[in-house]
This record gives structure tokens, C-alpha cells and sequence, in this order.
């Protein structure tokens, strides 16, 4: 069958000016001139044989023929654009749902979140902060972003993405920094040194290294990284961290790290469950593994 429409593109100018009341204000939403938009219903009012819109003072007014058009253009172009609309949604996938340590999230993925949008356009992510073991299916994550060591839950399928290096960093701040910053590893055993109850082997792997023999003198623990950082630049104590996570420290000289960093054995790695086919995965564990490079 046969299906007779007026011009789409002077429907849409007619529906425009239709709306606004105004030629011109008409030609500068669309984004054309004044002589389009009036050559458009020029096209309509001849296509129809009536006129749509009659001169009332300075202005214009929709003749009854005009207003039924206007009526029937505005609900079509309101439908059409909301369905269109819904088309759109569908084809995006859901966001890709990704856990990972607090103190992680914050340091480290956050700071990158505008350059991975600009570099994987199409992925879309839910961040959610986790602490302690993770279940992948009980947390509802399609993906986590963790700092650990093999063995690793042999339901998972795991991406290394970089080996995890740590050591010793401390603040300008810090009362004895002169003296500090220039001595040996050995200066340490008489620090009492801030750290982290998740990670108590951090410090001791560290003195081992460091052929240290003497256990490591702690001092204020802490819940989370982020919180022992804190307390790190405002001169508290020394404290140990990831490389990358203090990384912005470093540069901004915030912290310094006079001792350098060591391999922990531990790596960077994407974990996802067995199976899953999700290619963002795999693109998000490649971009992950540049930035870490």
C-alpha cells in the first residue's frame, strides 16, 4: 500500500516554528536560516493547497488547518524521538560491574576514570568498593580489580596485569625527615612504623628484602590504605604502600620514598568468573595492563 507523507524536512521546520510562534527563533534551533525555514512551509502549503500560517500584525498566527497540523506534527516527533530513544538504551549493554579495594578506588582507578571513558568510549562501569574476600557472585560483580597472589580461587579466570611493588614511604612533614631521607634501610628498625591490619606482611616482607633480621617495630595500625596514606602526609610516621598507589605523591613530593620499592611476589590482576564471554573484559584487562606498564 501506498503511503502518502508530507516532506519530512519541512515537516520539522513547520513543527518548530509551529511551536515556538517565531521564523527565526525556529531557524536557530535547527540551525539553518530564516529563507529555509519559510521556503519549508512554503513546500507544505503547497503540497496541502491551504495556507498553515496567516500575517496577524507584525507577527504570524497558525491558520485551523495550521493547528491540526501542528497538533498531529508535535505528538508524531514527541513519539518518534521517545522511541527512538528507547532504541538507543537497548543496544547499550548494561554497565559492567566492577569491584575492587577501597583504597584502590580512590588512588588509583578515580584519577583514571576520564581517560579510560576516552579510550574505551563504549565501556560503561559501576565501581564497587569491596573489602576483605571477595565472591564474585555474591557481590554482584562481573569483574574485580585486586592486589594479591596466586593461588587464586580456581572458579575465577584471572588477568596479571602487573607484578605489585611496595616500600617505605614518608612526608616532608616528618619529624625526623632530614635525618631520614638520606639514611639507610637500617634506620627503620627503630621507627615505629604505621601500617595496615589487612596487609600485616607487608612490613616484614619488606625488612626481608632489606636482609633486615630484626622484626619490624610497628606502630599505629589502620582499617584502610587510604587511611594510613592520610596519615603518612601529615607527617605522622613512614608508612608503606603500593608504587602506584602513591605514585601522585611522589610527583607532587607529598611523600617521598628514599628507599625505593620491591617486587612482593603479589601482582595487579582483573578477575573475572570462569567462562564469562564478556569482551569488555578482555579490553578493559589491556587497558588496564598500559596504564600499569
Amino acid at each position: 500500500m501506498s503511503r502518502s507523507l508530507p516532506p519530512l524536512n519541512a515537516l520539522r521546520a513547520f513543527e518548530v516554528a509551529a511551536r515556538l510562534g517565531s521564523l527565526s527563533r525556529a531557524a536557530g534551533e535547527l540551525h539553518v536560516t530564516h529563507g529555509a525555514i519559510s521556503r519549508h512551509i512554503r513546500t507544505l502549503e503547497d503540497a496541502l493547497g491551504r495556507p498553515l500560517f496567516v500575517r496577524e500584525g507584525r507577527g504570524l498566527a497558525l491558520t485551523a488547518d495550521g493547528q491540526r497540523l501542528r497538533d498531529l506534527a508535535g505528538d508524531a516527533f514527541t513519539s518518534l524521538q521517545a522511541g527512538w530513544g528507547a532504541l538507543q538504551r537497548e543496544r547499550r549493554p548494561a554497565a559492567l560491574v566492577l569491584g575492587c579495594p577501597g583504597s584502590l578506588l580512590a588512588r588509583w582507578v578515580i584519577p583514571r576514570l576520564e581517560r579510560l571513558a576516552t579510550d574505551l568510549p563504549d565501556l560503561t562501569l559501576h565501581l564497587s568498593a569491596q573489602e576483605g574476600g571477595i565472591d564474585l557472585a555474591t557481590a554482584g560483580l562481573d569483574a574485580a580489580l585486586l592486589l594479591g597472589e596466586a593461588p587464586w580461587p580456581s572458579a575465577w579466570q584471572v588477568r596479571t596485569l602487573a607484578p605489585e611493588q611496595i616500600g617505605p614511604v614518608l612526608s616532608p612533614h616528618h619529624a625526623r625527615f632530614a635525618a631520614l631521607r638520606d639514611a639507610l634501610p637500617s634506620a627503620l628498625r627503630d621507627e615505629p612504623l604505621l601500617h595496615t591490619v589487612s596487609r600485616p606482611q607487608a612490613w616484614p616482607h619488606w625488612f626481608a628484602t632489606r636482609q633486615l633480621p630484626d622484626a619490624p617495630r610497628l606502630g599505629t595500625g589502620f582499617d584502610h590504605l587510604t587511611y594510613l596514606l592520610e596519615a603518612a602526609i601529615a607527617g605522622l610516621g613512614v608508612a608503606i604502600a603500593p608504587r602506584e598507589l602513591v605514585q601522585s605523591d611522589l610527583d607532587s613530593g607529598r611523600l617521598v620514598a628514599p628507599w625505593g620499592f620491591v617486587d612482593t611476589g603479589g601482582e595487579w590482576a582483573l578477575c573475572s568468573a570462569r567462562g564469562n564471554p564478556d569482551p569488555r573484559i578482555a579490553a578493559l584487562a589491556d587497558w588496564l595492563r598500559a596504564e600499569l606498564a
